[in-house]
């Protein structure tokens, strides 16, 4: 594969619902563009994108691919993503990586809740984008019925600039709104035809419609149009291309994957109206503290952006980045400004799915890859240590589900760790942290598939198996009123004795931070033994007299106690402290504490009450509703941390996928009574296995 100039280059995402056609899509384009001499299905588990084992044991896209497409000395990058909600981080990164997106629609489904989302995302970036409206072979699809449902669900300017030829089975072809020409299809073979009369006045309807758009894209044209002059061809066609690019139209293709219906047309208008790299403008980034541009161009410095990251066990890290600036040589030196360390190219390549096309060179624009490259994550800006630049991170969604993680087999908790940790370079919507007050290994991540995909990757990949829990909730004690107890402890059994005996006062205290204080009168406790009180003290706040949970906002002051001349020593008065606390502890009226979430709830109106309902049922306190510019509803609640474990799951089930939400600790409040007994007697069961 040759080295393409960045105006020969064509960026492209592919979004939409799962199963809407992506996959087949590219594979489509492929075979129809010869790249490909069989066609694959996604069925068959034999598509150039989806080739992971997760990916054709569940035949859904899990990672985004990317999968270069030549055409009329036009380079295509699509950047196929996954439509399942789990795997949404994966957009994010494919969206980095193009300057245009394509929605793609299954006609037979229409709007559906992923079309809904990744369009909300177009929207508030202003991508160039195209619909394309695949399956229109299929059983029952009326064009018209379909169309007006796309409009009236996503709004916005919406206009096909081709329009089917037939409906359902007669589906056969298609006119080119835009060029007037006609094409019908025979098999993969298209043959131009003339446009049938019944479209002859749909095309001057079309142009009417579009005349506003048009005119929106320049002063020039805006005059012309109030005018009432005609715009010339060339003119139509340029103000349709800036209206795209500016992202105020929207252009609708019309298709069939399976039969290759529409493939040509619709790369023709990728590369007419779609912007190339150099088209967008320079990119903005920083360098201590100082602003950087760098242009999309050969004979800049070099920088790159990685935006997606695939381990694999064969060849390592596979680093993924499109070249922002300059070019990248197999002898290029490079600087990860991010990290701030040099790194070492291994080897460099396109990908097509998972095949490695070679190359010598990436020119500005175009994407390519590396493998073992030791430092680099997803996000990391590549440059020139000469002429640093470091570029904004892609912002990913925070998990909003966690497991605890248990291994199948004894003794393989390293081995686990380390390949958890390496599949967080894959996926930055993924986390691995350890607990350690309930010593427990936690994943999270969007959903309860993304997790499970993460369970049997680490069993086809790295070879080790886990078992997936709820986590262990980090439970408080704590103590409502004030108690003065004696510990005493006193020990003689032959030679040395132990004796410690000391007086304390505990009572709450509104810190975190436990307090430690003391009054002690005429030398009852000598104070080089303070500090073993103390010692005591702290080391009994690890484990709670109700659940052995760890204890907080107490204040306990040394206050009176007595000592052996002899027998005193260190140990004895720590052991003493130890009995007091506990004593102290059960006489002050010891309570649980549960942590307390705030939860930033999105959802449509329509689900609205079912939403505060539920919240209700969980023990959750409703603060406030603010309503969005995008017609959704932000609910912000306090709830329990305990009854959020699965909400991610209950959510996307009460909302149709439609919610969102994300949640951060705000504090520890007490449990009600009949929650705390509970709580209390699994501990203790636990305690006594």
């Amino acid at each position: 594969m040759k080295a393409y100039d960045a105006s020969k280059i064509r960026n492209v995402s592919l979004l939409g619902h799962s199963s809407s056609g992506k996959t087949m899509l590219v594979e489509s384009l492929l075979y129809a563009t010869g790249a490909i001499s069989r066609m694959g299905k996604v069925e068959d588990g034999n598509t150039v994108g989806d080739f992971s084992k997760e990916e054709i044991q569940r035949k859904v896209s899990i990672n985004t691919k990317v999968i270069p497409v030549e055409y009329n000395d036009v380079k295509y990058n699509f950047l196929d993503t996954p439509g399942y909600f789990d795997f949404i981080g994966e957009m994010y990164g494919a969206k980095r990586a193009s300057e245009g997106s394509i929605l793609v629609i299954d006609a037979q489904a229409g709007v559906e809740v992923g079309t809904e989302k990744a369009w909300k995302n177009l929207n508030k970036y202003h991508t160039p984008r195209f619909i394309f409206l695949n399956k229109m072979d299929k059983e029952n699809v009326k064009f018209d019925e379909v169309l007006e449902d796309i409009k009236t669900k996503l709004g916005g300017h919406i206009v096909p600039l081709v329009m089917p030829i037939g409906e359902a089975e007669d589906f056969k072809g298609m006119v080119d709104l835009i060029q007037d020409k006609a094409y019908s299809y025979e098999g993969r073979k298209r043959t131009e035809i003339p446009v049938p009369a019944e479209w002859d006045g749909y095309i001057e309807k079309l142009r009417g419609e579009l005349n506003e758009v048009v005119a929106e894209t320049s002063e020039e044209l805006m005059e012309k149009y109030f005018a009432g002059e005609a715009f010339t061809d060339a003119e139509f066609k340029e103000g349709i291309k800036q209206a795209v690019r500016n992202g105020e139209l929207t252009i609708l293709m019309v298709g069939s994957v399976e039969k290759g219906i529409g493939m040509e047309l619709l790369l023709h208008k990728i590369q007419r109206y779609f912007p190339a790299p150099n088209e967008v403008g320079a990119y903005t980034g920083t360098w201590e503290d100082k602003e950087e541009m760098r242009k999309v161009d050969e004979n800049e410095p070099f920088s790159a952006v990685v935006f997606k990251t695939i381990v694999d066990p064969f060849v390592g890290k596979l680093s993924l980045f499109k070249v922002i600036s300059g070019k990248i040589t197999k002898s290029t030196p490079l600087y990860n400004a991010s990290q701030e360390v040099d790194e070492k190219l291994g080897g460099l390549f396109y990908l097509r799915g998972k095949t490695q096309i070679d190359t010598d060179t990436i020119i500005a624009g175009d994407i390519g890859a590396t493998s073992k490259l030791e430092h680099a994550r997803t996000g990391d800006t590549l440059c020139d240590k000469a002429n640093p630049v470091i570029f904004e991170r892609i912002r990913y969604p925070k998990p909003t589900l966690y497991m605890s993680v248990r291994p199948v087999k004894q003794g393989e908790d390293e081995k686990i760790g380390v390949a958890l940790n390496k599949m967080t370079a894959e996926d930055p919507t993924f986390e691995v942290l350890r607990n350690h007050e309930t010593k427990e290994l936690l994943i999270g991540g969007q959903g309860n598939m993304q997790l499970t995909v993460i369970k049997d990757k680490l069993k086809n990949t790295f070879g080790v198996e886990i078992e997936l829990d709820d986590p262990k909730i980090a439970y408080r004690e704590t103590i409502r009123q004030k108690a003065e107890v004696q510990g005493k402890h006193k020990k003689q059994s032959g030679g040395a004795g132990q004796y410690g005996d000391v007086w304390v006062r505990f009572e709450p205290h509104d810190g975190d931070d436990f307090v430690f204080a003391e009054e002690v009168f005429g030398g009852a406790v000598p104070k080089n033994f303070f500090p073993a009180v103390e010692k005591g003290l702290r080391e009994s706040l690890e484990h709670g007299v109700l659940a052995g949970y760890p204890v907080v906002h107490v204040k306990a002051t040394l206050y009176d106690g007595s000592y052996h001349d002899v027998d005193s020593n260190e140990m004895a008065f720590k052991i003493a402290a130890q009995l007091a606390f506990k004593k102290g502890m059960q006489e002050a009226k010891p309570i649980l504490l549960e942590p307390i979430v705030k939860a930033e709830i999105k959802v449509p109106e329509s689900y609205l009450g079912d939403v505060m309902g539920d919240m209700n049922k969980r023990r959750g306190r409703i603060l406030g509703i603010d309503p969005q510019d995008d017609g959704t509803q932000v609910i912000t609640a306090e709830v329990p941390h305990s009854e959020m474990f699965r909400y991610a799951i209950d959510l996307r089930a009460m909302t149709q996928a439609r919610g969102s939400f994300q949640m951060d600790f705000v504090r520890y409040e007490e449990v009600p009574q009949d929650q705390a007994n509970k709580i209390i007697e699994a501990a203790n069961a636990e305690k006594n296995k």
